[in-house]
Order: C-alpha cells, then sequence, then structure tokens
C-alpha cells in the first residue's frame, strides 16, 4: 500500500488527514491531488516521520541538507546541525554523509528528528567501493540497489536517484562542451561509470525492480538531476533538459505503478531562465512535485550563496516549485557549521513565504496581516513570535534600551507610525 494506491481508491490515510488539517485544505481535493501525482507525502512505513505535503496548493516546503565527509566526520555536529534545521523550518533532512559509519549515522538523525528523511544510496555504494580499494568507476551496481534495499528498511522517506542519465545521453554529454562539466556528486558517480564500463546505467535499467522497492516501502522517489547546470553559462543546455525528458517518461511509469515520485531541478540559472524551466518540467513530468536547489541566480556571491538561493528559489516557488533545498553561506566552500545551517533554513523559509504570498496561500496572507497589525500596535512580543527567526529580531530590540516601547532606535521620537497613530 502507498499513499498513491490509496487515493486511486479515494481512501483517505491518517497522514492524508494530517496533511489536509495542516495545509486548511479539503480531504477530498488533496486525495484527487495524490491520485494524480501533484502532490506527495514522503512517508516510509517503516518509519516514524510527520506527515509531510509536498506539491500543488500546498505551502513551499524546504529541505536542509546535512552530513558527514571524509574530511569532517564529527556524528554529533550533525545531529545538532539537523535539530537546529528543524527548529528554524525545516520541513525535511537529507543525510549526504559519506564519512565512516551511515548506518549509525542515518538512526541518530532519525532519532534525532521528526521530519521526512532524505538520502541519495549511491553515496554509500560509493563508499563501499573504496574501501574495498577500488575506484568509483569500478562500482558494483548490487552495492547501489544494495544500499536502497536496506535504506528502504531502515525508514528512509525519499530517495534521490538519478535515474535519467542514460548511456545515449553520456554521449551526447562529451560532445556539449559545458563550461563545468558535471557538478552533482551521484551524478558524476554514474556517468564516469557509463563512460568507462561502456553500459548503461543500471538505476534506468532496472527501473522496475527501484519502483517495486518504492512501493513496498511506500518511499517516495526524487529522480536526480545529475546533469543539473553548476554554472550561469550552463543553464537550460541541450543535457539539461534532455534528462528532464528522460525524467518525465520515468515519472509517468511510477505514478502509473502507484508510487509516489517528485523531480529535481536546478542548480545555477539566471533569473530570466527560471519561469520557463518551472513551467517546462511541470509540462514534462505531468505535474509531479518539482524540487529546487535554490537556483543560484550568480556564481559571484561565494560566502552569500543562501542569498542567491533564497532570490532564485523565491522566482522558482511562485513559477511553480514545491519544494526548496536551502543554500548555506558554506555552499562550494566548506562543510556548513550549526549558524550557516540557521542561515540557510532561514534564507529559504523568507523565499517559501514570499512565493505563497505571491500564489495567494491564504495561511500565508494571514501571517502577514498578522505581522501588520503586531507592527502598528508596537505589539514586539508578537512580532518575535510570527518572525521566520524568532531569536535575531529580538537581539536587535534589546541592542538598544528605551523607555518608549513605542518606537525604536532607528527613528525614535520622530516614528512614522507613533506620530500618526490613531488618525489614519
Amino acid at each position: 500500500m502507498t499513499q498513491k494506491s490509496e487515493a486511486q481508491k479515494g481512501n483517505a490515510t491518517p497522514e492524508m488527514e494530517i496533511v489536509a488539517e495542516k495545509e486548511n485544505i479539503s480531504i477530498n481535493k488533496l486525495i484527487t491531488l495524490i491520485a494524480e501525482g501533484k502532490v506527495v507525502i514522503p512517508k516510509n512505513i517503516n518509519g516514524n516521520s510527520q506527515a509531510c505535503g509536498i506539491g500543488k496548493g500546498l505551502t513551499t516546503k524546504i529541505n536542509a541538507n546535512i552530513g558527514s565527509s571524509s574530511k569532517i566526520d564529527d556524528i554529533d555536529l550533525e545531529v545538532k546541525k539537523a535539530k537546529v534545521a528543524v527548529e528554524y523550518g525545516a520541513d525535511a533532512i537529507m543525510d549526504l554523509s559519506t564519512g565512516s559509519d551511515l548506518i549509525t549515522f542515518r538512526k541518530k538523525i532519525m532519532d534525532a528528528v521528526d521530519v521526512p528523511i532524505g538520502t541519495v544510496p549511491i553515496y554509500e555504494a560509493g563508499v563501499a567501493t573504496l574501501r574495498k580499494g577500488k575506484e568509483i568507476i569500478e562500482m558494483d551496481p548490487e552495492d547501489i540497489f544494495k544500499s536502497i534495499e536496506n535504506q528502504a528498511k531502515e525508514g528512509v522517506d525519499f530517495m534521490t536517484l538519478h535515474c535519467g542519465i542514460t548511456k545515449e545521453l553520456v554521449e551526447k554529454l562529451q560532445i556539449a562542451k559545458r563550461m563545468m562539466g558535471v557538478v552533482s556528486r551521484g551524478g558524476t558517480f554514474l556517468t564516469s561509470w557509463i563512460y568507462h564500463n561502456d553500459q548503461e546505467n543500471p538505476l534506468y535499467e532496472n527501473y522496475d525492480y527501484i519502483l517495486e522497492i518504492a512501493y513496498e516501502n511506500d518511499i517516495t522517489l526524487s529522480l536526480g538531476d545529475g546533469l543539473r547546470p553548476g554554472c550561469l553559462s550552463d543553464a537550460s543546455d541541450i543535457p539539461q533538459i534532455q534528462e528532464l525528458v528522460n525524467l518525465g517518461v520515468l515519472v509517468k511509469r511510477a505514478q502509473d505503478a502507484n508510487v509516489q515520485v517528485m523531480v529535481e531541478g536546478p542548480g545555477h540559472m539566471p533569473l530570466n531562465q527560471i519561469k520557463a524551466n518551472m513551467e517546462l518540467q511541470k509540462t514534462i513530468c505531468y505535474g509531479a512535485p518539482f524540487y529546487v536547489l535554490g537556483p543560484l541566480v550568480t556564481d559571484l556571491a561565494p560566502g552569500y550563496d543562501h542569498i542567491t538561493g533564497a532570490i532564485g528559489g523565491a522566482i522558482a516557488a511562485f513559477s511553480g516549485a514545491d519544494f526548496l533545498c536551502y543554500v548555506t553561506p558554506a555552499e562550494h566552500l566548506t562543510l556548513p557549521n550549526l549558524e550557516d545551517v540557521k542561515e540557510g533554513v532561514v534564507a529559504s523559509k523568507i523565499a517559501a513565504e514570499a512565493a505563497d504570498v505571491a500564489n495567494g496561500l491564504e495561511s500565508a496572507w494571514a501571517r502577514e496581516k498578522e505581522m501588520a497589525v503586531a507592527r502598528k500596535n508596537f505589539d514586539w512580543e508578537k512580532q518575535f513570535d510570527l518572525a521566520i527567526d524568532k531569536s535575531k529580531p529580538r537581539s536587535y530590540r534589546n541592542k538598544c534600551e528605551l523607555d518608549d516601547d513605542e518606537m525604536c532606535a532607528m527613528c525614535g521620537e520622530y516614528c512614522a507610525v507613533k506620530i500618526a497613530k490613531g488618525d489614519f
């Protein structure tokens, strides 16, 4: 049983009831959207995460990536990052670990937070390959499927699988003359493996088996964009679009098999291309939820990519994206620390709120109106409570003590709101 198969029968699951209440949407409408594949609820039957709806007509959701690396392998630190991300509003966590004890790490994350957990199983297969003294291009496809199977049993809610990279597409990539080549880690694993072994992508070739595993455990497939652009110059090029076309075919196969599926997207992209890319994905991929990384709208802001990602994310979500993967200030530079995680989540939450307001979501407008009333009434506590980051505005307010609560240190007694209070 999957959420989608139950929706096809017109049945409401407990998870659907929870999402409908959270999102203030009728249960019948939600059932229809799930049956059509336009909304997913990533919830592995073996896991304990809270139900979270992603897709059409729902609030824009945020994912936070965490995970150890071969250079920084501190499980306790990553658990703290997961907790901080959720505290500041992340709706899901992805474990991208490539460190030592991956199984223990996943379990600790699942025990620490109750939001949906995502992974990229090929990372674990890659780690296993290197531990055998082999190169990534010598990876045994069986290790990839073993990772998928094991993580499914562990309770992982959604998995990024780069099923759309085909042998034919790798050949086209060689003549594409990209400036940045392949920047997706999982995408690189597969393109290199395909090229050096002159074989088809095992994830593409054995997609029906992946669908079986996903159906049995109600895992949401997150079809990865392994050939996403890594710089503005590569945005919307043939490899990116061809992979999206391939993913559209795979989306339909998943939906027909009653498997929940969403699609991942760019990446680095100039402002003027974002809207068209969102619309193209929705058309080609049968309305499946779109999960985007950023997009980053300039390549010139290392150290500030949470801002470039939030700018692109706001436009993407306004134009149809449903799920924003946060970008931290540490992107392209190092593994993020706790403050980086917080800044990344807050920036993405701002983008999501801006898009939800622009898209006319009642819940978003209600919050905005509440804030306007609180500001007019100088209700500082209410303002802090409504704020996306509740601690930072309070700290700014407390930097300068004032005798009169009906002003701040910016304008003092010349406060426009105070002077005109009661008159207009």
